[in-house]
């Protein structure tokens, strides 16, 4: 691969971010922040901080996305801290963490600034307060990187501990904790359609489900230290830098390598990116170099030369740019040999080899398709036999030739064949059903005593004939259940035209339950779907659909009644209600509310606190975000006793309920190190005091202060 266009810098950059179509933003490991034309890369402004970063394997830096804020570590790696770089000052620092900072991170909506450090602590501070604002659930080791969801809503933390911390910022709740790594966790990356990829120190990479917690698949031929990792094209790629300065390229609807040695370096790469708009990949290495790529290099070269019909000087630029296997010009040539294969084998069945040869001659500058060519005209040399054998009706020995050359069974003549076979067997059956008949279905049968695939279907067809009888008339009565409690017991009855028209059936009650859907029927659409409740295929479907219809009426009745209580119980065990108007806007509400509630908490307004939430206390659902509102107003009442000096035991009062009520938090911990240092005599132990369990809180558990 050729870069199409390059810079270099002093010093290595080790963040790129594109701000918009004509800006690139690159941080150096100085804390450099340039602003670079994207296209002739001159630098169009710059602002210099002098913060030497002697390691950037992790996020030494982040920026938000408008580039109004730097988050960085510090040189000596003991604090982290937030810059506004519009007014070139430093407005929040986060000097909690007891050891180095590991890595930091801005969330894609811009409202935290996040602090991770070697003792396992994570801090958020809000970006437009300054403030600290959430601590997310504390690794038992380092945290080596976090990552972000593109909508902003979760951010997941990987850690030496060998677990995946993931944490809703939405709802400011744990999602749960990702445990597939035999090793600790160095990189994390999230990627669309619900799906996480994080890599260990030993070299193991899984792409897991962040719903189910499970891994979906792992990736193999990674045998070197990921430093960097970007999506690319539509999300159809996953671009990993390494220590040893390689670019690998993997697929990701196919999880399949493209290459390993996609680019090569000659040094570490410290930073990559990728231009959705120019299909362009950003290289950035360890000795100052900035290099962009154009994944489909040469695409224009590889239309002329299929037009020329070069083809093995094609395949040469996809071997050195395989990633040109996935444009329309490749798959063009795919589909040409596809179907000149298709050709080939049709002209070798009317006997014409001279033609297939010809077909194959564009091709045989190949080896491997010219290999493929001679393989399939020597399998057709005894092909004139195989016909020879079907018109004397020797089946048992054309059987044995198809078995033998597995491509003649693609042909027309083995499928008239296995049709002729079908309806042999259909008629044996119709024979079998009457005694004085049976001996008719033996001679009709008989060509085929020779074959074992066939023998072994007569026997069962033979010994079965009783079970089928009963297949039928379960069927006739309508009693499916019975139907499909046969077939499982007995597979052989898939064979039986009734099998294809009671499938047919089924899918015509489907067809008709969704038209009355479709039309707004649910009654009618409730009827039938009751009926398909005895059909495997849809039974599951059939049982979330009646569920699903009959909670829509009980929701929109709870609407309509103005039955807040009920409409959010429905919305919470049917998840399609959320996708109504009424559901999103019920949704919306509580987001809204939740939001402002949490402000009123931090101003420490009860009263106003109290009123945005009160409708929402008696819906189970909310309990958990309910108390971590009230855990944020207690935990503002105990901070401001102590910042304005209240009374000793009025504040361990405090404390001690607090405890009670949501258990021991990183948060309380905080508080508890200010309360010390205030009050040195204290002989309050937090270590020694009883325990709740936020998770277990209750709206009755509700008080106005925690004093």
């Amino acid at each position: 691969m050729t870069p199409i266009k390059r810079s270099s810098f002093e010093e290595a950059v080790i963040y790129l971010q594109i701000l918009d179509s004509k800006t690139l933003l690159s941080v150096d490991s100085f804390t450099t922040i340039k602003h670079l034309d994207i296209e002739t890369l001159n630098i169009k402004d710059e602002y210099k901080m002098s913060v030497l970063h002697q390691r950037y394997s992790t996020k030494v830096v982040s920026l938000s996305s408008d580039a109004a804020y730097l988050a960085f570590i510090t040189q000596e790696a003991k604090e982290s801290k937030l810059c506004d770089l519009k007014n070139k000052k430093i407005v929040a620092t986060v000097d909690r963490h007891q050891g180095d900072v590991s890595c930091v991170g801005i969330d894609p909506k811009d409202r935290y600034m996040f602090s991770c450090g070697d003792d396992g602590g994570v801090f958020g501070v809000d970006i437009k307060s300054a403030e600290l604002a959430l601590t997310l659930p504390r690794h038992l080791d380092v945290v080596n990187d976090i990552a972000f969801s593109s909508d902003g809503n979760l951010v997941a933390t990987a850690s030496y501990d060998r677990n995946i911390s993931i944490f809703n910022l939405a709802m400011m709740l744990p999602k749960g904790k990702l445990k597939v790594h035999p090793a600790p966790v160095l990189k994390v990356q999230f990627l669309n359609n619900n799906r996480l990829f994080s890599f260990d120190k030993k070299n193991n990479a899984y792409i897991s489900d962040i719903n189910t917690l499970k891994v979906i698949t792992k990736f193999t031929d990674l045998h070197d230290d990921i430093t960097n990792i970007v999506i690319g094209y539509k999300n159809n790629f996953i671009f990993f830098g390494t220590k040893l300065g390689y670019v690998l390229v993997y697929d990701l609807n196919s999880y399949k390598l493209i290459s390993r040695r996609y680019i090569k370096f000659d040094h570490a790469i410290t930073a990559l990116n990728f231009n959705e708009e120019t299909n362009e990949l950003i290289v950035a290495t360890e000795n100052g170099e900035l290099l962009f790529y154009n994944i489909f290099q040469d695409e224009e070269s590889l239309n002329k030369l299929i037009e020329d019909k070069k083809y093995d000087l094609m395949l040469a630029y996809i071997e050195k740019n395989p990633i040109l296997k996935y444009t329309k010009a490749s798959m063009a040539f795919d589909a040409l040999w596809e179907k000149t294969i298709k050709d080939a084998k049709e002209l070798l069945e009317n006997s014409d080899k001279v033609g297939a040869i010809k077909l194959f001659d564009g091709f045989s500058s190949i080896p491997s398709k010219r290999q493929f060519a001679q393989k399939l005209i020597e399998e057709f040399l005894e092909y004139d036999k195989f016909l020879v054998l079907i018109k004397h009706k020797k089946l048992a020995l054309a059987y044995a030739l198809a078995n033998v050359h597995p491509v003649y069974k693609e042909t027309k003549a083995y499928i008239n064949m296995e049709l002729e076979w079908k309806k042999t067997l259909a008629l044996a059956k119709k024979y079998l059903l009457d005694a004085k008949l049976s001996h008719v279905a033996q001679e009709i049968l008989l060509p085929y005593r020779g074959i074992n695939e066939k023998t072994t279907i007569i026997q069962e067809v033979v010994l079965n004939t009783r079970v089928y009888a009963r297949f039928k008339t379960s069927i006739s009565q309508k009693e499916f259940k019975m139907s499909f409690e046969l077939i499982k017991q007995n597979p052989f009855l898939k064979d039986y035209p009734e099998y294809d028209a009671l499938i047919r059936y089924s899918d015509s009650l489907y067809m008709r339950a969704q038209m009355l859907l479709n039309s707004g029927d649910t009654h009618e659409a409730i009827k039938v779907f009751r009926i398909l409740l005895d059909f495997d295929d849809f039974k599951d479907e059939a049982k979330e659909v009646i569920a699903d219809i009959q909670s829509r009426h009980k929701f929109f009745n709870a609407i309509e009644a103005q039955n807040t209580l009920l409409a959010y119980g429905l919305l919470d065990i049917s998840p399609s209600l959320k996708d109504t108007e009424d559901g999103r806007k019920l949704q919306q509400q509580w987001d809204d509310a939740f939001v402002k509630a949490s402000l009123y908490a931090k101003e420490n307004d009860v009263e106003n606190l109290k009123k945005t939430i009160n409708e929402y206390m008696k819906v189970r659902s909310k309990n958990s975000s309910i108390a971590t509102i009230f855990s944020i107003l207690h935990l503002v009442q105990i901070k401001n006793a102590i910042n304005n000096k209240t009374d000793q035991k009025v504040v361990e009062n405090g404390i001690r309920n607090y405890l009670l009520y949501y258990g021991l938090t990183q948060e309380i911990k905080e508080l508890f190190l200010l309360f010390q240092a205030e009050h040195p005599e204290s002989k309050l132990n937090i270590d020694s005091q009883v325990y709740g369990d936020i998770n277990k809180w209750r709206p009755s558990m509700a008080v106005d202060v925690i004093l």
